[in-house]
């Protein structure tokens, strides 16, 4: 999925009324009563997949007679901005599209009303990184849309030039084909091109080991980077900077796509996209990656496949929704089951697991469907949005990568940093 998810912060400049309006329902509960709906897509939708847009207005239409659908399309940068401006007032639209990171925040402010998953296809089946986005304090506020996962990518070319000729389908296998690779390019060539800041990528290694970045007890969140657990997978990740990341351990991975192009690494573990746009004829500057760099389900140090950050959309509905009924009935005929086909057909990942069968076996679509049945989500803590504006994590990775401190120090430091904001609405 080529573009990257909004973290759910600056949620605080939604004015008071929005957390006060927590308990209002609005609601529609008349059905056919309702004359318009106002939904909310990005832009994602109005170009790629219309048609689908299209079909859950005609699925409405059938039970609400005269309705009248109203969309509003916004880019990323846009959205929340022009959301934030109007959750307080009567002018809330029925149904908004939020990045599944963005989803924490407003659900802390009460933002969104609560939806009842039963009534929506397959939510027995939500992938679990959706499925907990759209959850807070044991209730559901939005509907999971559709997904995008993690994957390794590597140079064919490279591989083969060690006598490797297959992706490795164990952690050892990996290590062995990058301890040739990185013995044979020398210092100046990354085996894995890995920067050290990547903190979805260190968590995937965390959670791997059976750690977490928090744990709840009863109503409190508390930091969980010092556990026995979480400080296996730290220390698996700093191996693999020392090893294999030979570049600058303070770049973050905004421009991987771009590094791995210019033709001084052999792999990344990165979003699915990243290894198409790195051969585009514009990022490649070896001329070489066109068709010789290929994804595999990462691999993890437990013997599983490592569990991966899976992003995606979700859709919700505003508390203020004048037309709940009808909102949860348009996202329903949107991601339900027909809407699902149509979205596998656009390329997408679906929003359940059921799905994921099919294109598993389809090897187009295997790797990246492969990788996102194991997966993890951010802890669904009131201050989780401060922890990752103040950039801890980032911060702890950078100290770790660098060797400014080690990774008990660093992971200690994290933890104090998290527990001051992790409870704080």
């Amino acid at each position: 999925m080529k573009r990257k998810l909004i973290a759910a912060i600056g949620v605080a400049g939604m004015m008071a009324g929005v957390a006060a309006c927590g308990s209002d329902k609005g609601g529609d509960s008349a059905g056919g009563d309702t004359k318009e709906l106002t939904v909310w897509l990005t832009v994602d939708a109005q170009n790629n997949w219309p048609d689908l847009v299209k079909a859950a207005d005609d699925a409405i239409a059938k039970k609400y007679p005269g309705i009248k659908v109203k969309h509003e399309y916004y880019g990323w940068p846009d959205k929340n901005a022009k959301l934030d401006a109007v959750l307080a007032t009567d002018k809330a639209p029925d149904v908004v599209e939020m990045g599944n990171t963005e989803m924490l925040g407003y659900m802390v402010k009460g933002a969104f009303a609560e939806v009842d998953p039963k009534k929506f296809d397959q939510s027995d089946q939500w992938l679990d990184g959706l499925k907990e986005s759209v959850t807070y304090e044991g209730k559901t506020y939005g509907v999971p849309y559709y997904a995008g996962g993690r994957v390794a990518n590597w140079r064919k070319d490279v591989a083969a030039e060690v006598g490797v000729k297959t992706p490795p389908k164990t952690y050892a296998e990996l290590t062995a084909a990058l301890d040739k690779i990185q013995a044979k390019k020398g210092d100046k060539f990354s085996a894995w091109y890995q920067p050290s800041p990547d903190w979805y990528a260190a968590m995937s290694f965390v959670y791997d080991a059976g750690g977490s970045i928090a744990k709840k007890d009863g109503d409190t969140w508390k930091a969980n980077l010092s556990s026995p657990e979480s400080l296996k997978g730290l220390n698996e990740y700093k191996k693999v900077l020392d090893k294999y990341m030979k570049a600058d351990k303070t770049k973050d991975e905004s421009d991987r796509y771009i590094v791995y192009g210019q033709g001084n690494a052999a792999m990344i573990f990165a979003a699915a996209w990243e290894g198409a746009t790195a051969e585009d004829p514009k990022n490649d500057k070896t001329g070489k990656l066109k068709g010789n760099l290929e994804n595999f389900v990462m691999p993890g140090p437990s013997g599983k496949n490592i569990p991966v950050f899976l992003g995606g959309s979700d859709l919700a509905i505003p508390v203020k929704s004048k037309a709940q009924d009808a909102a949860a009935e348009w996202i329903n005929a949107f991601t339900g089951a027909k809407g699902q086909k149509g979205l596998l057909a656009k390329g997408n990942l679906p929003n359940n697991k059921a799905d994921l069968a099919p294109l598993k076996a389809d090897p187009k679509t295997a790797v990246p469907a492969t990788a996102a049945e194991s997966s993890w989500f951010v802890p669904m803590a009131p201050g989780w949005g401060q922890v990752e504006k103040a950039q801890t994590l980032k911060t702890m990775l950078q100290e770790i990568g660098t060797g400014k401190k080690s990774v008990e120090a660093a992971a200690k430091d994290a933890d104090a940093a998290i527990d001051k904001v992790i409870n704080t609405k």
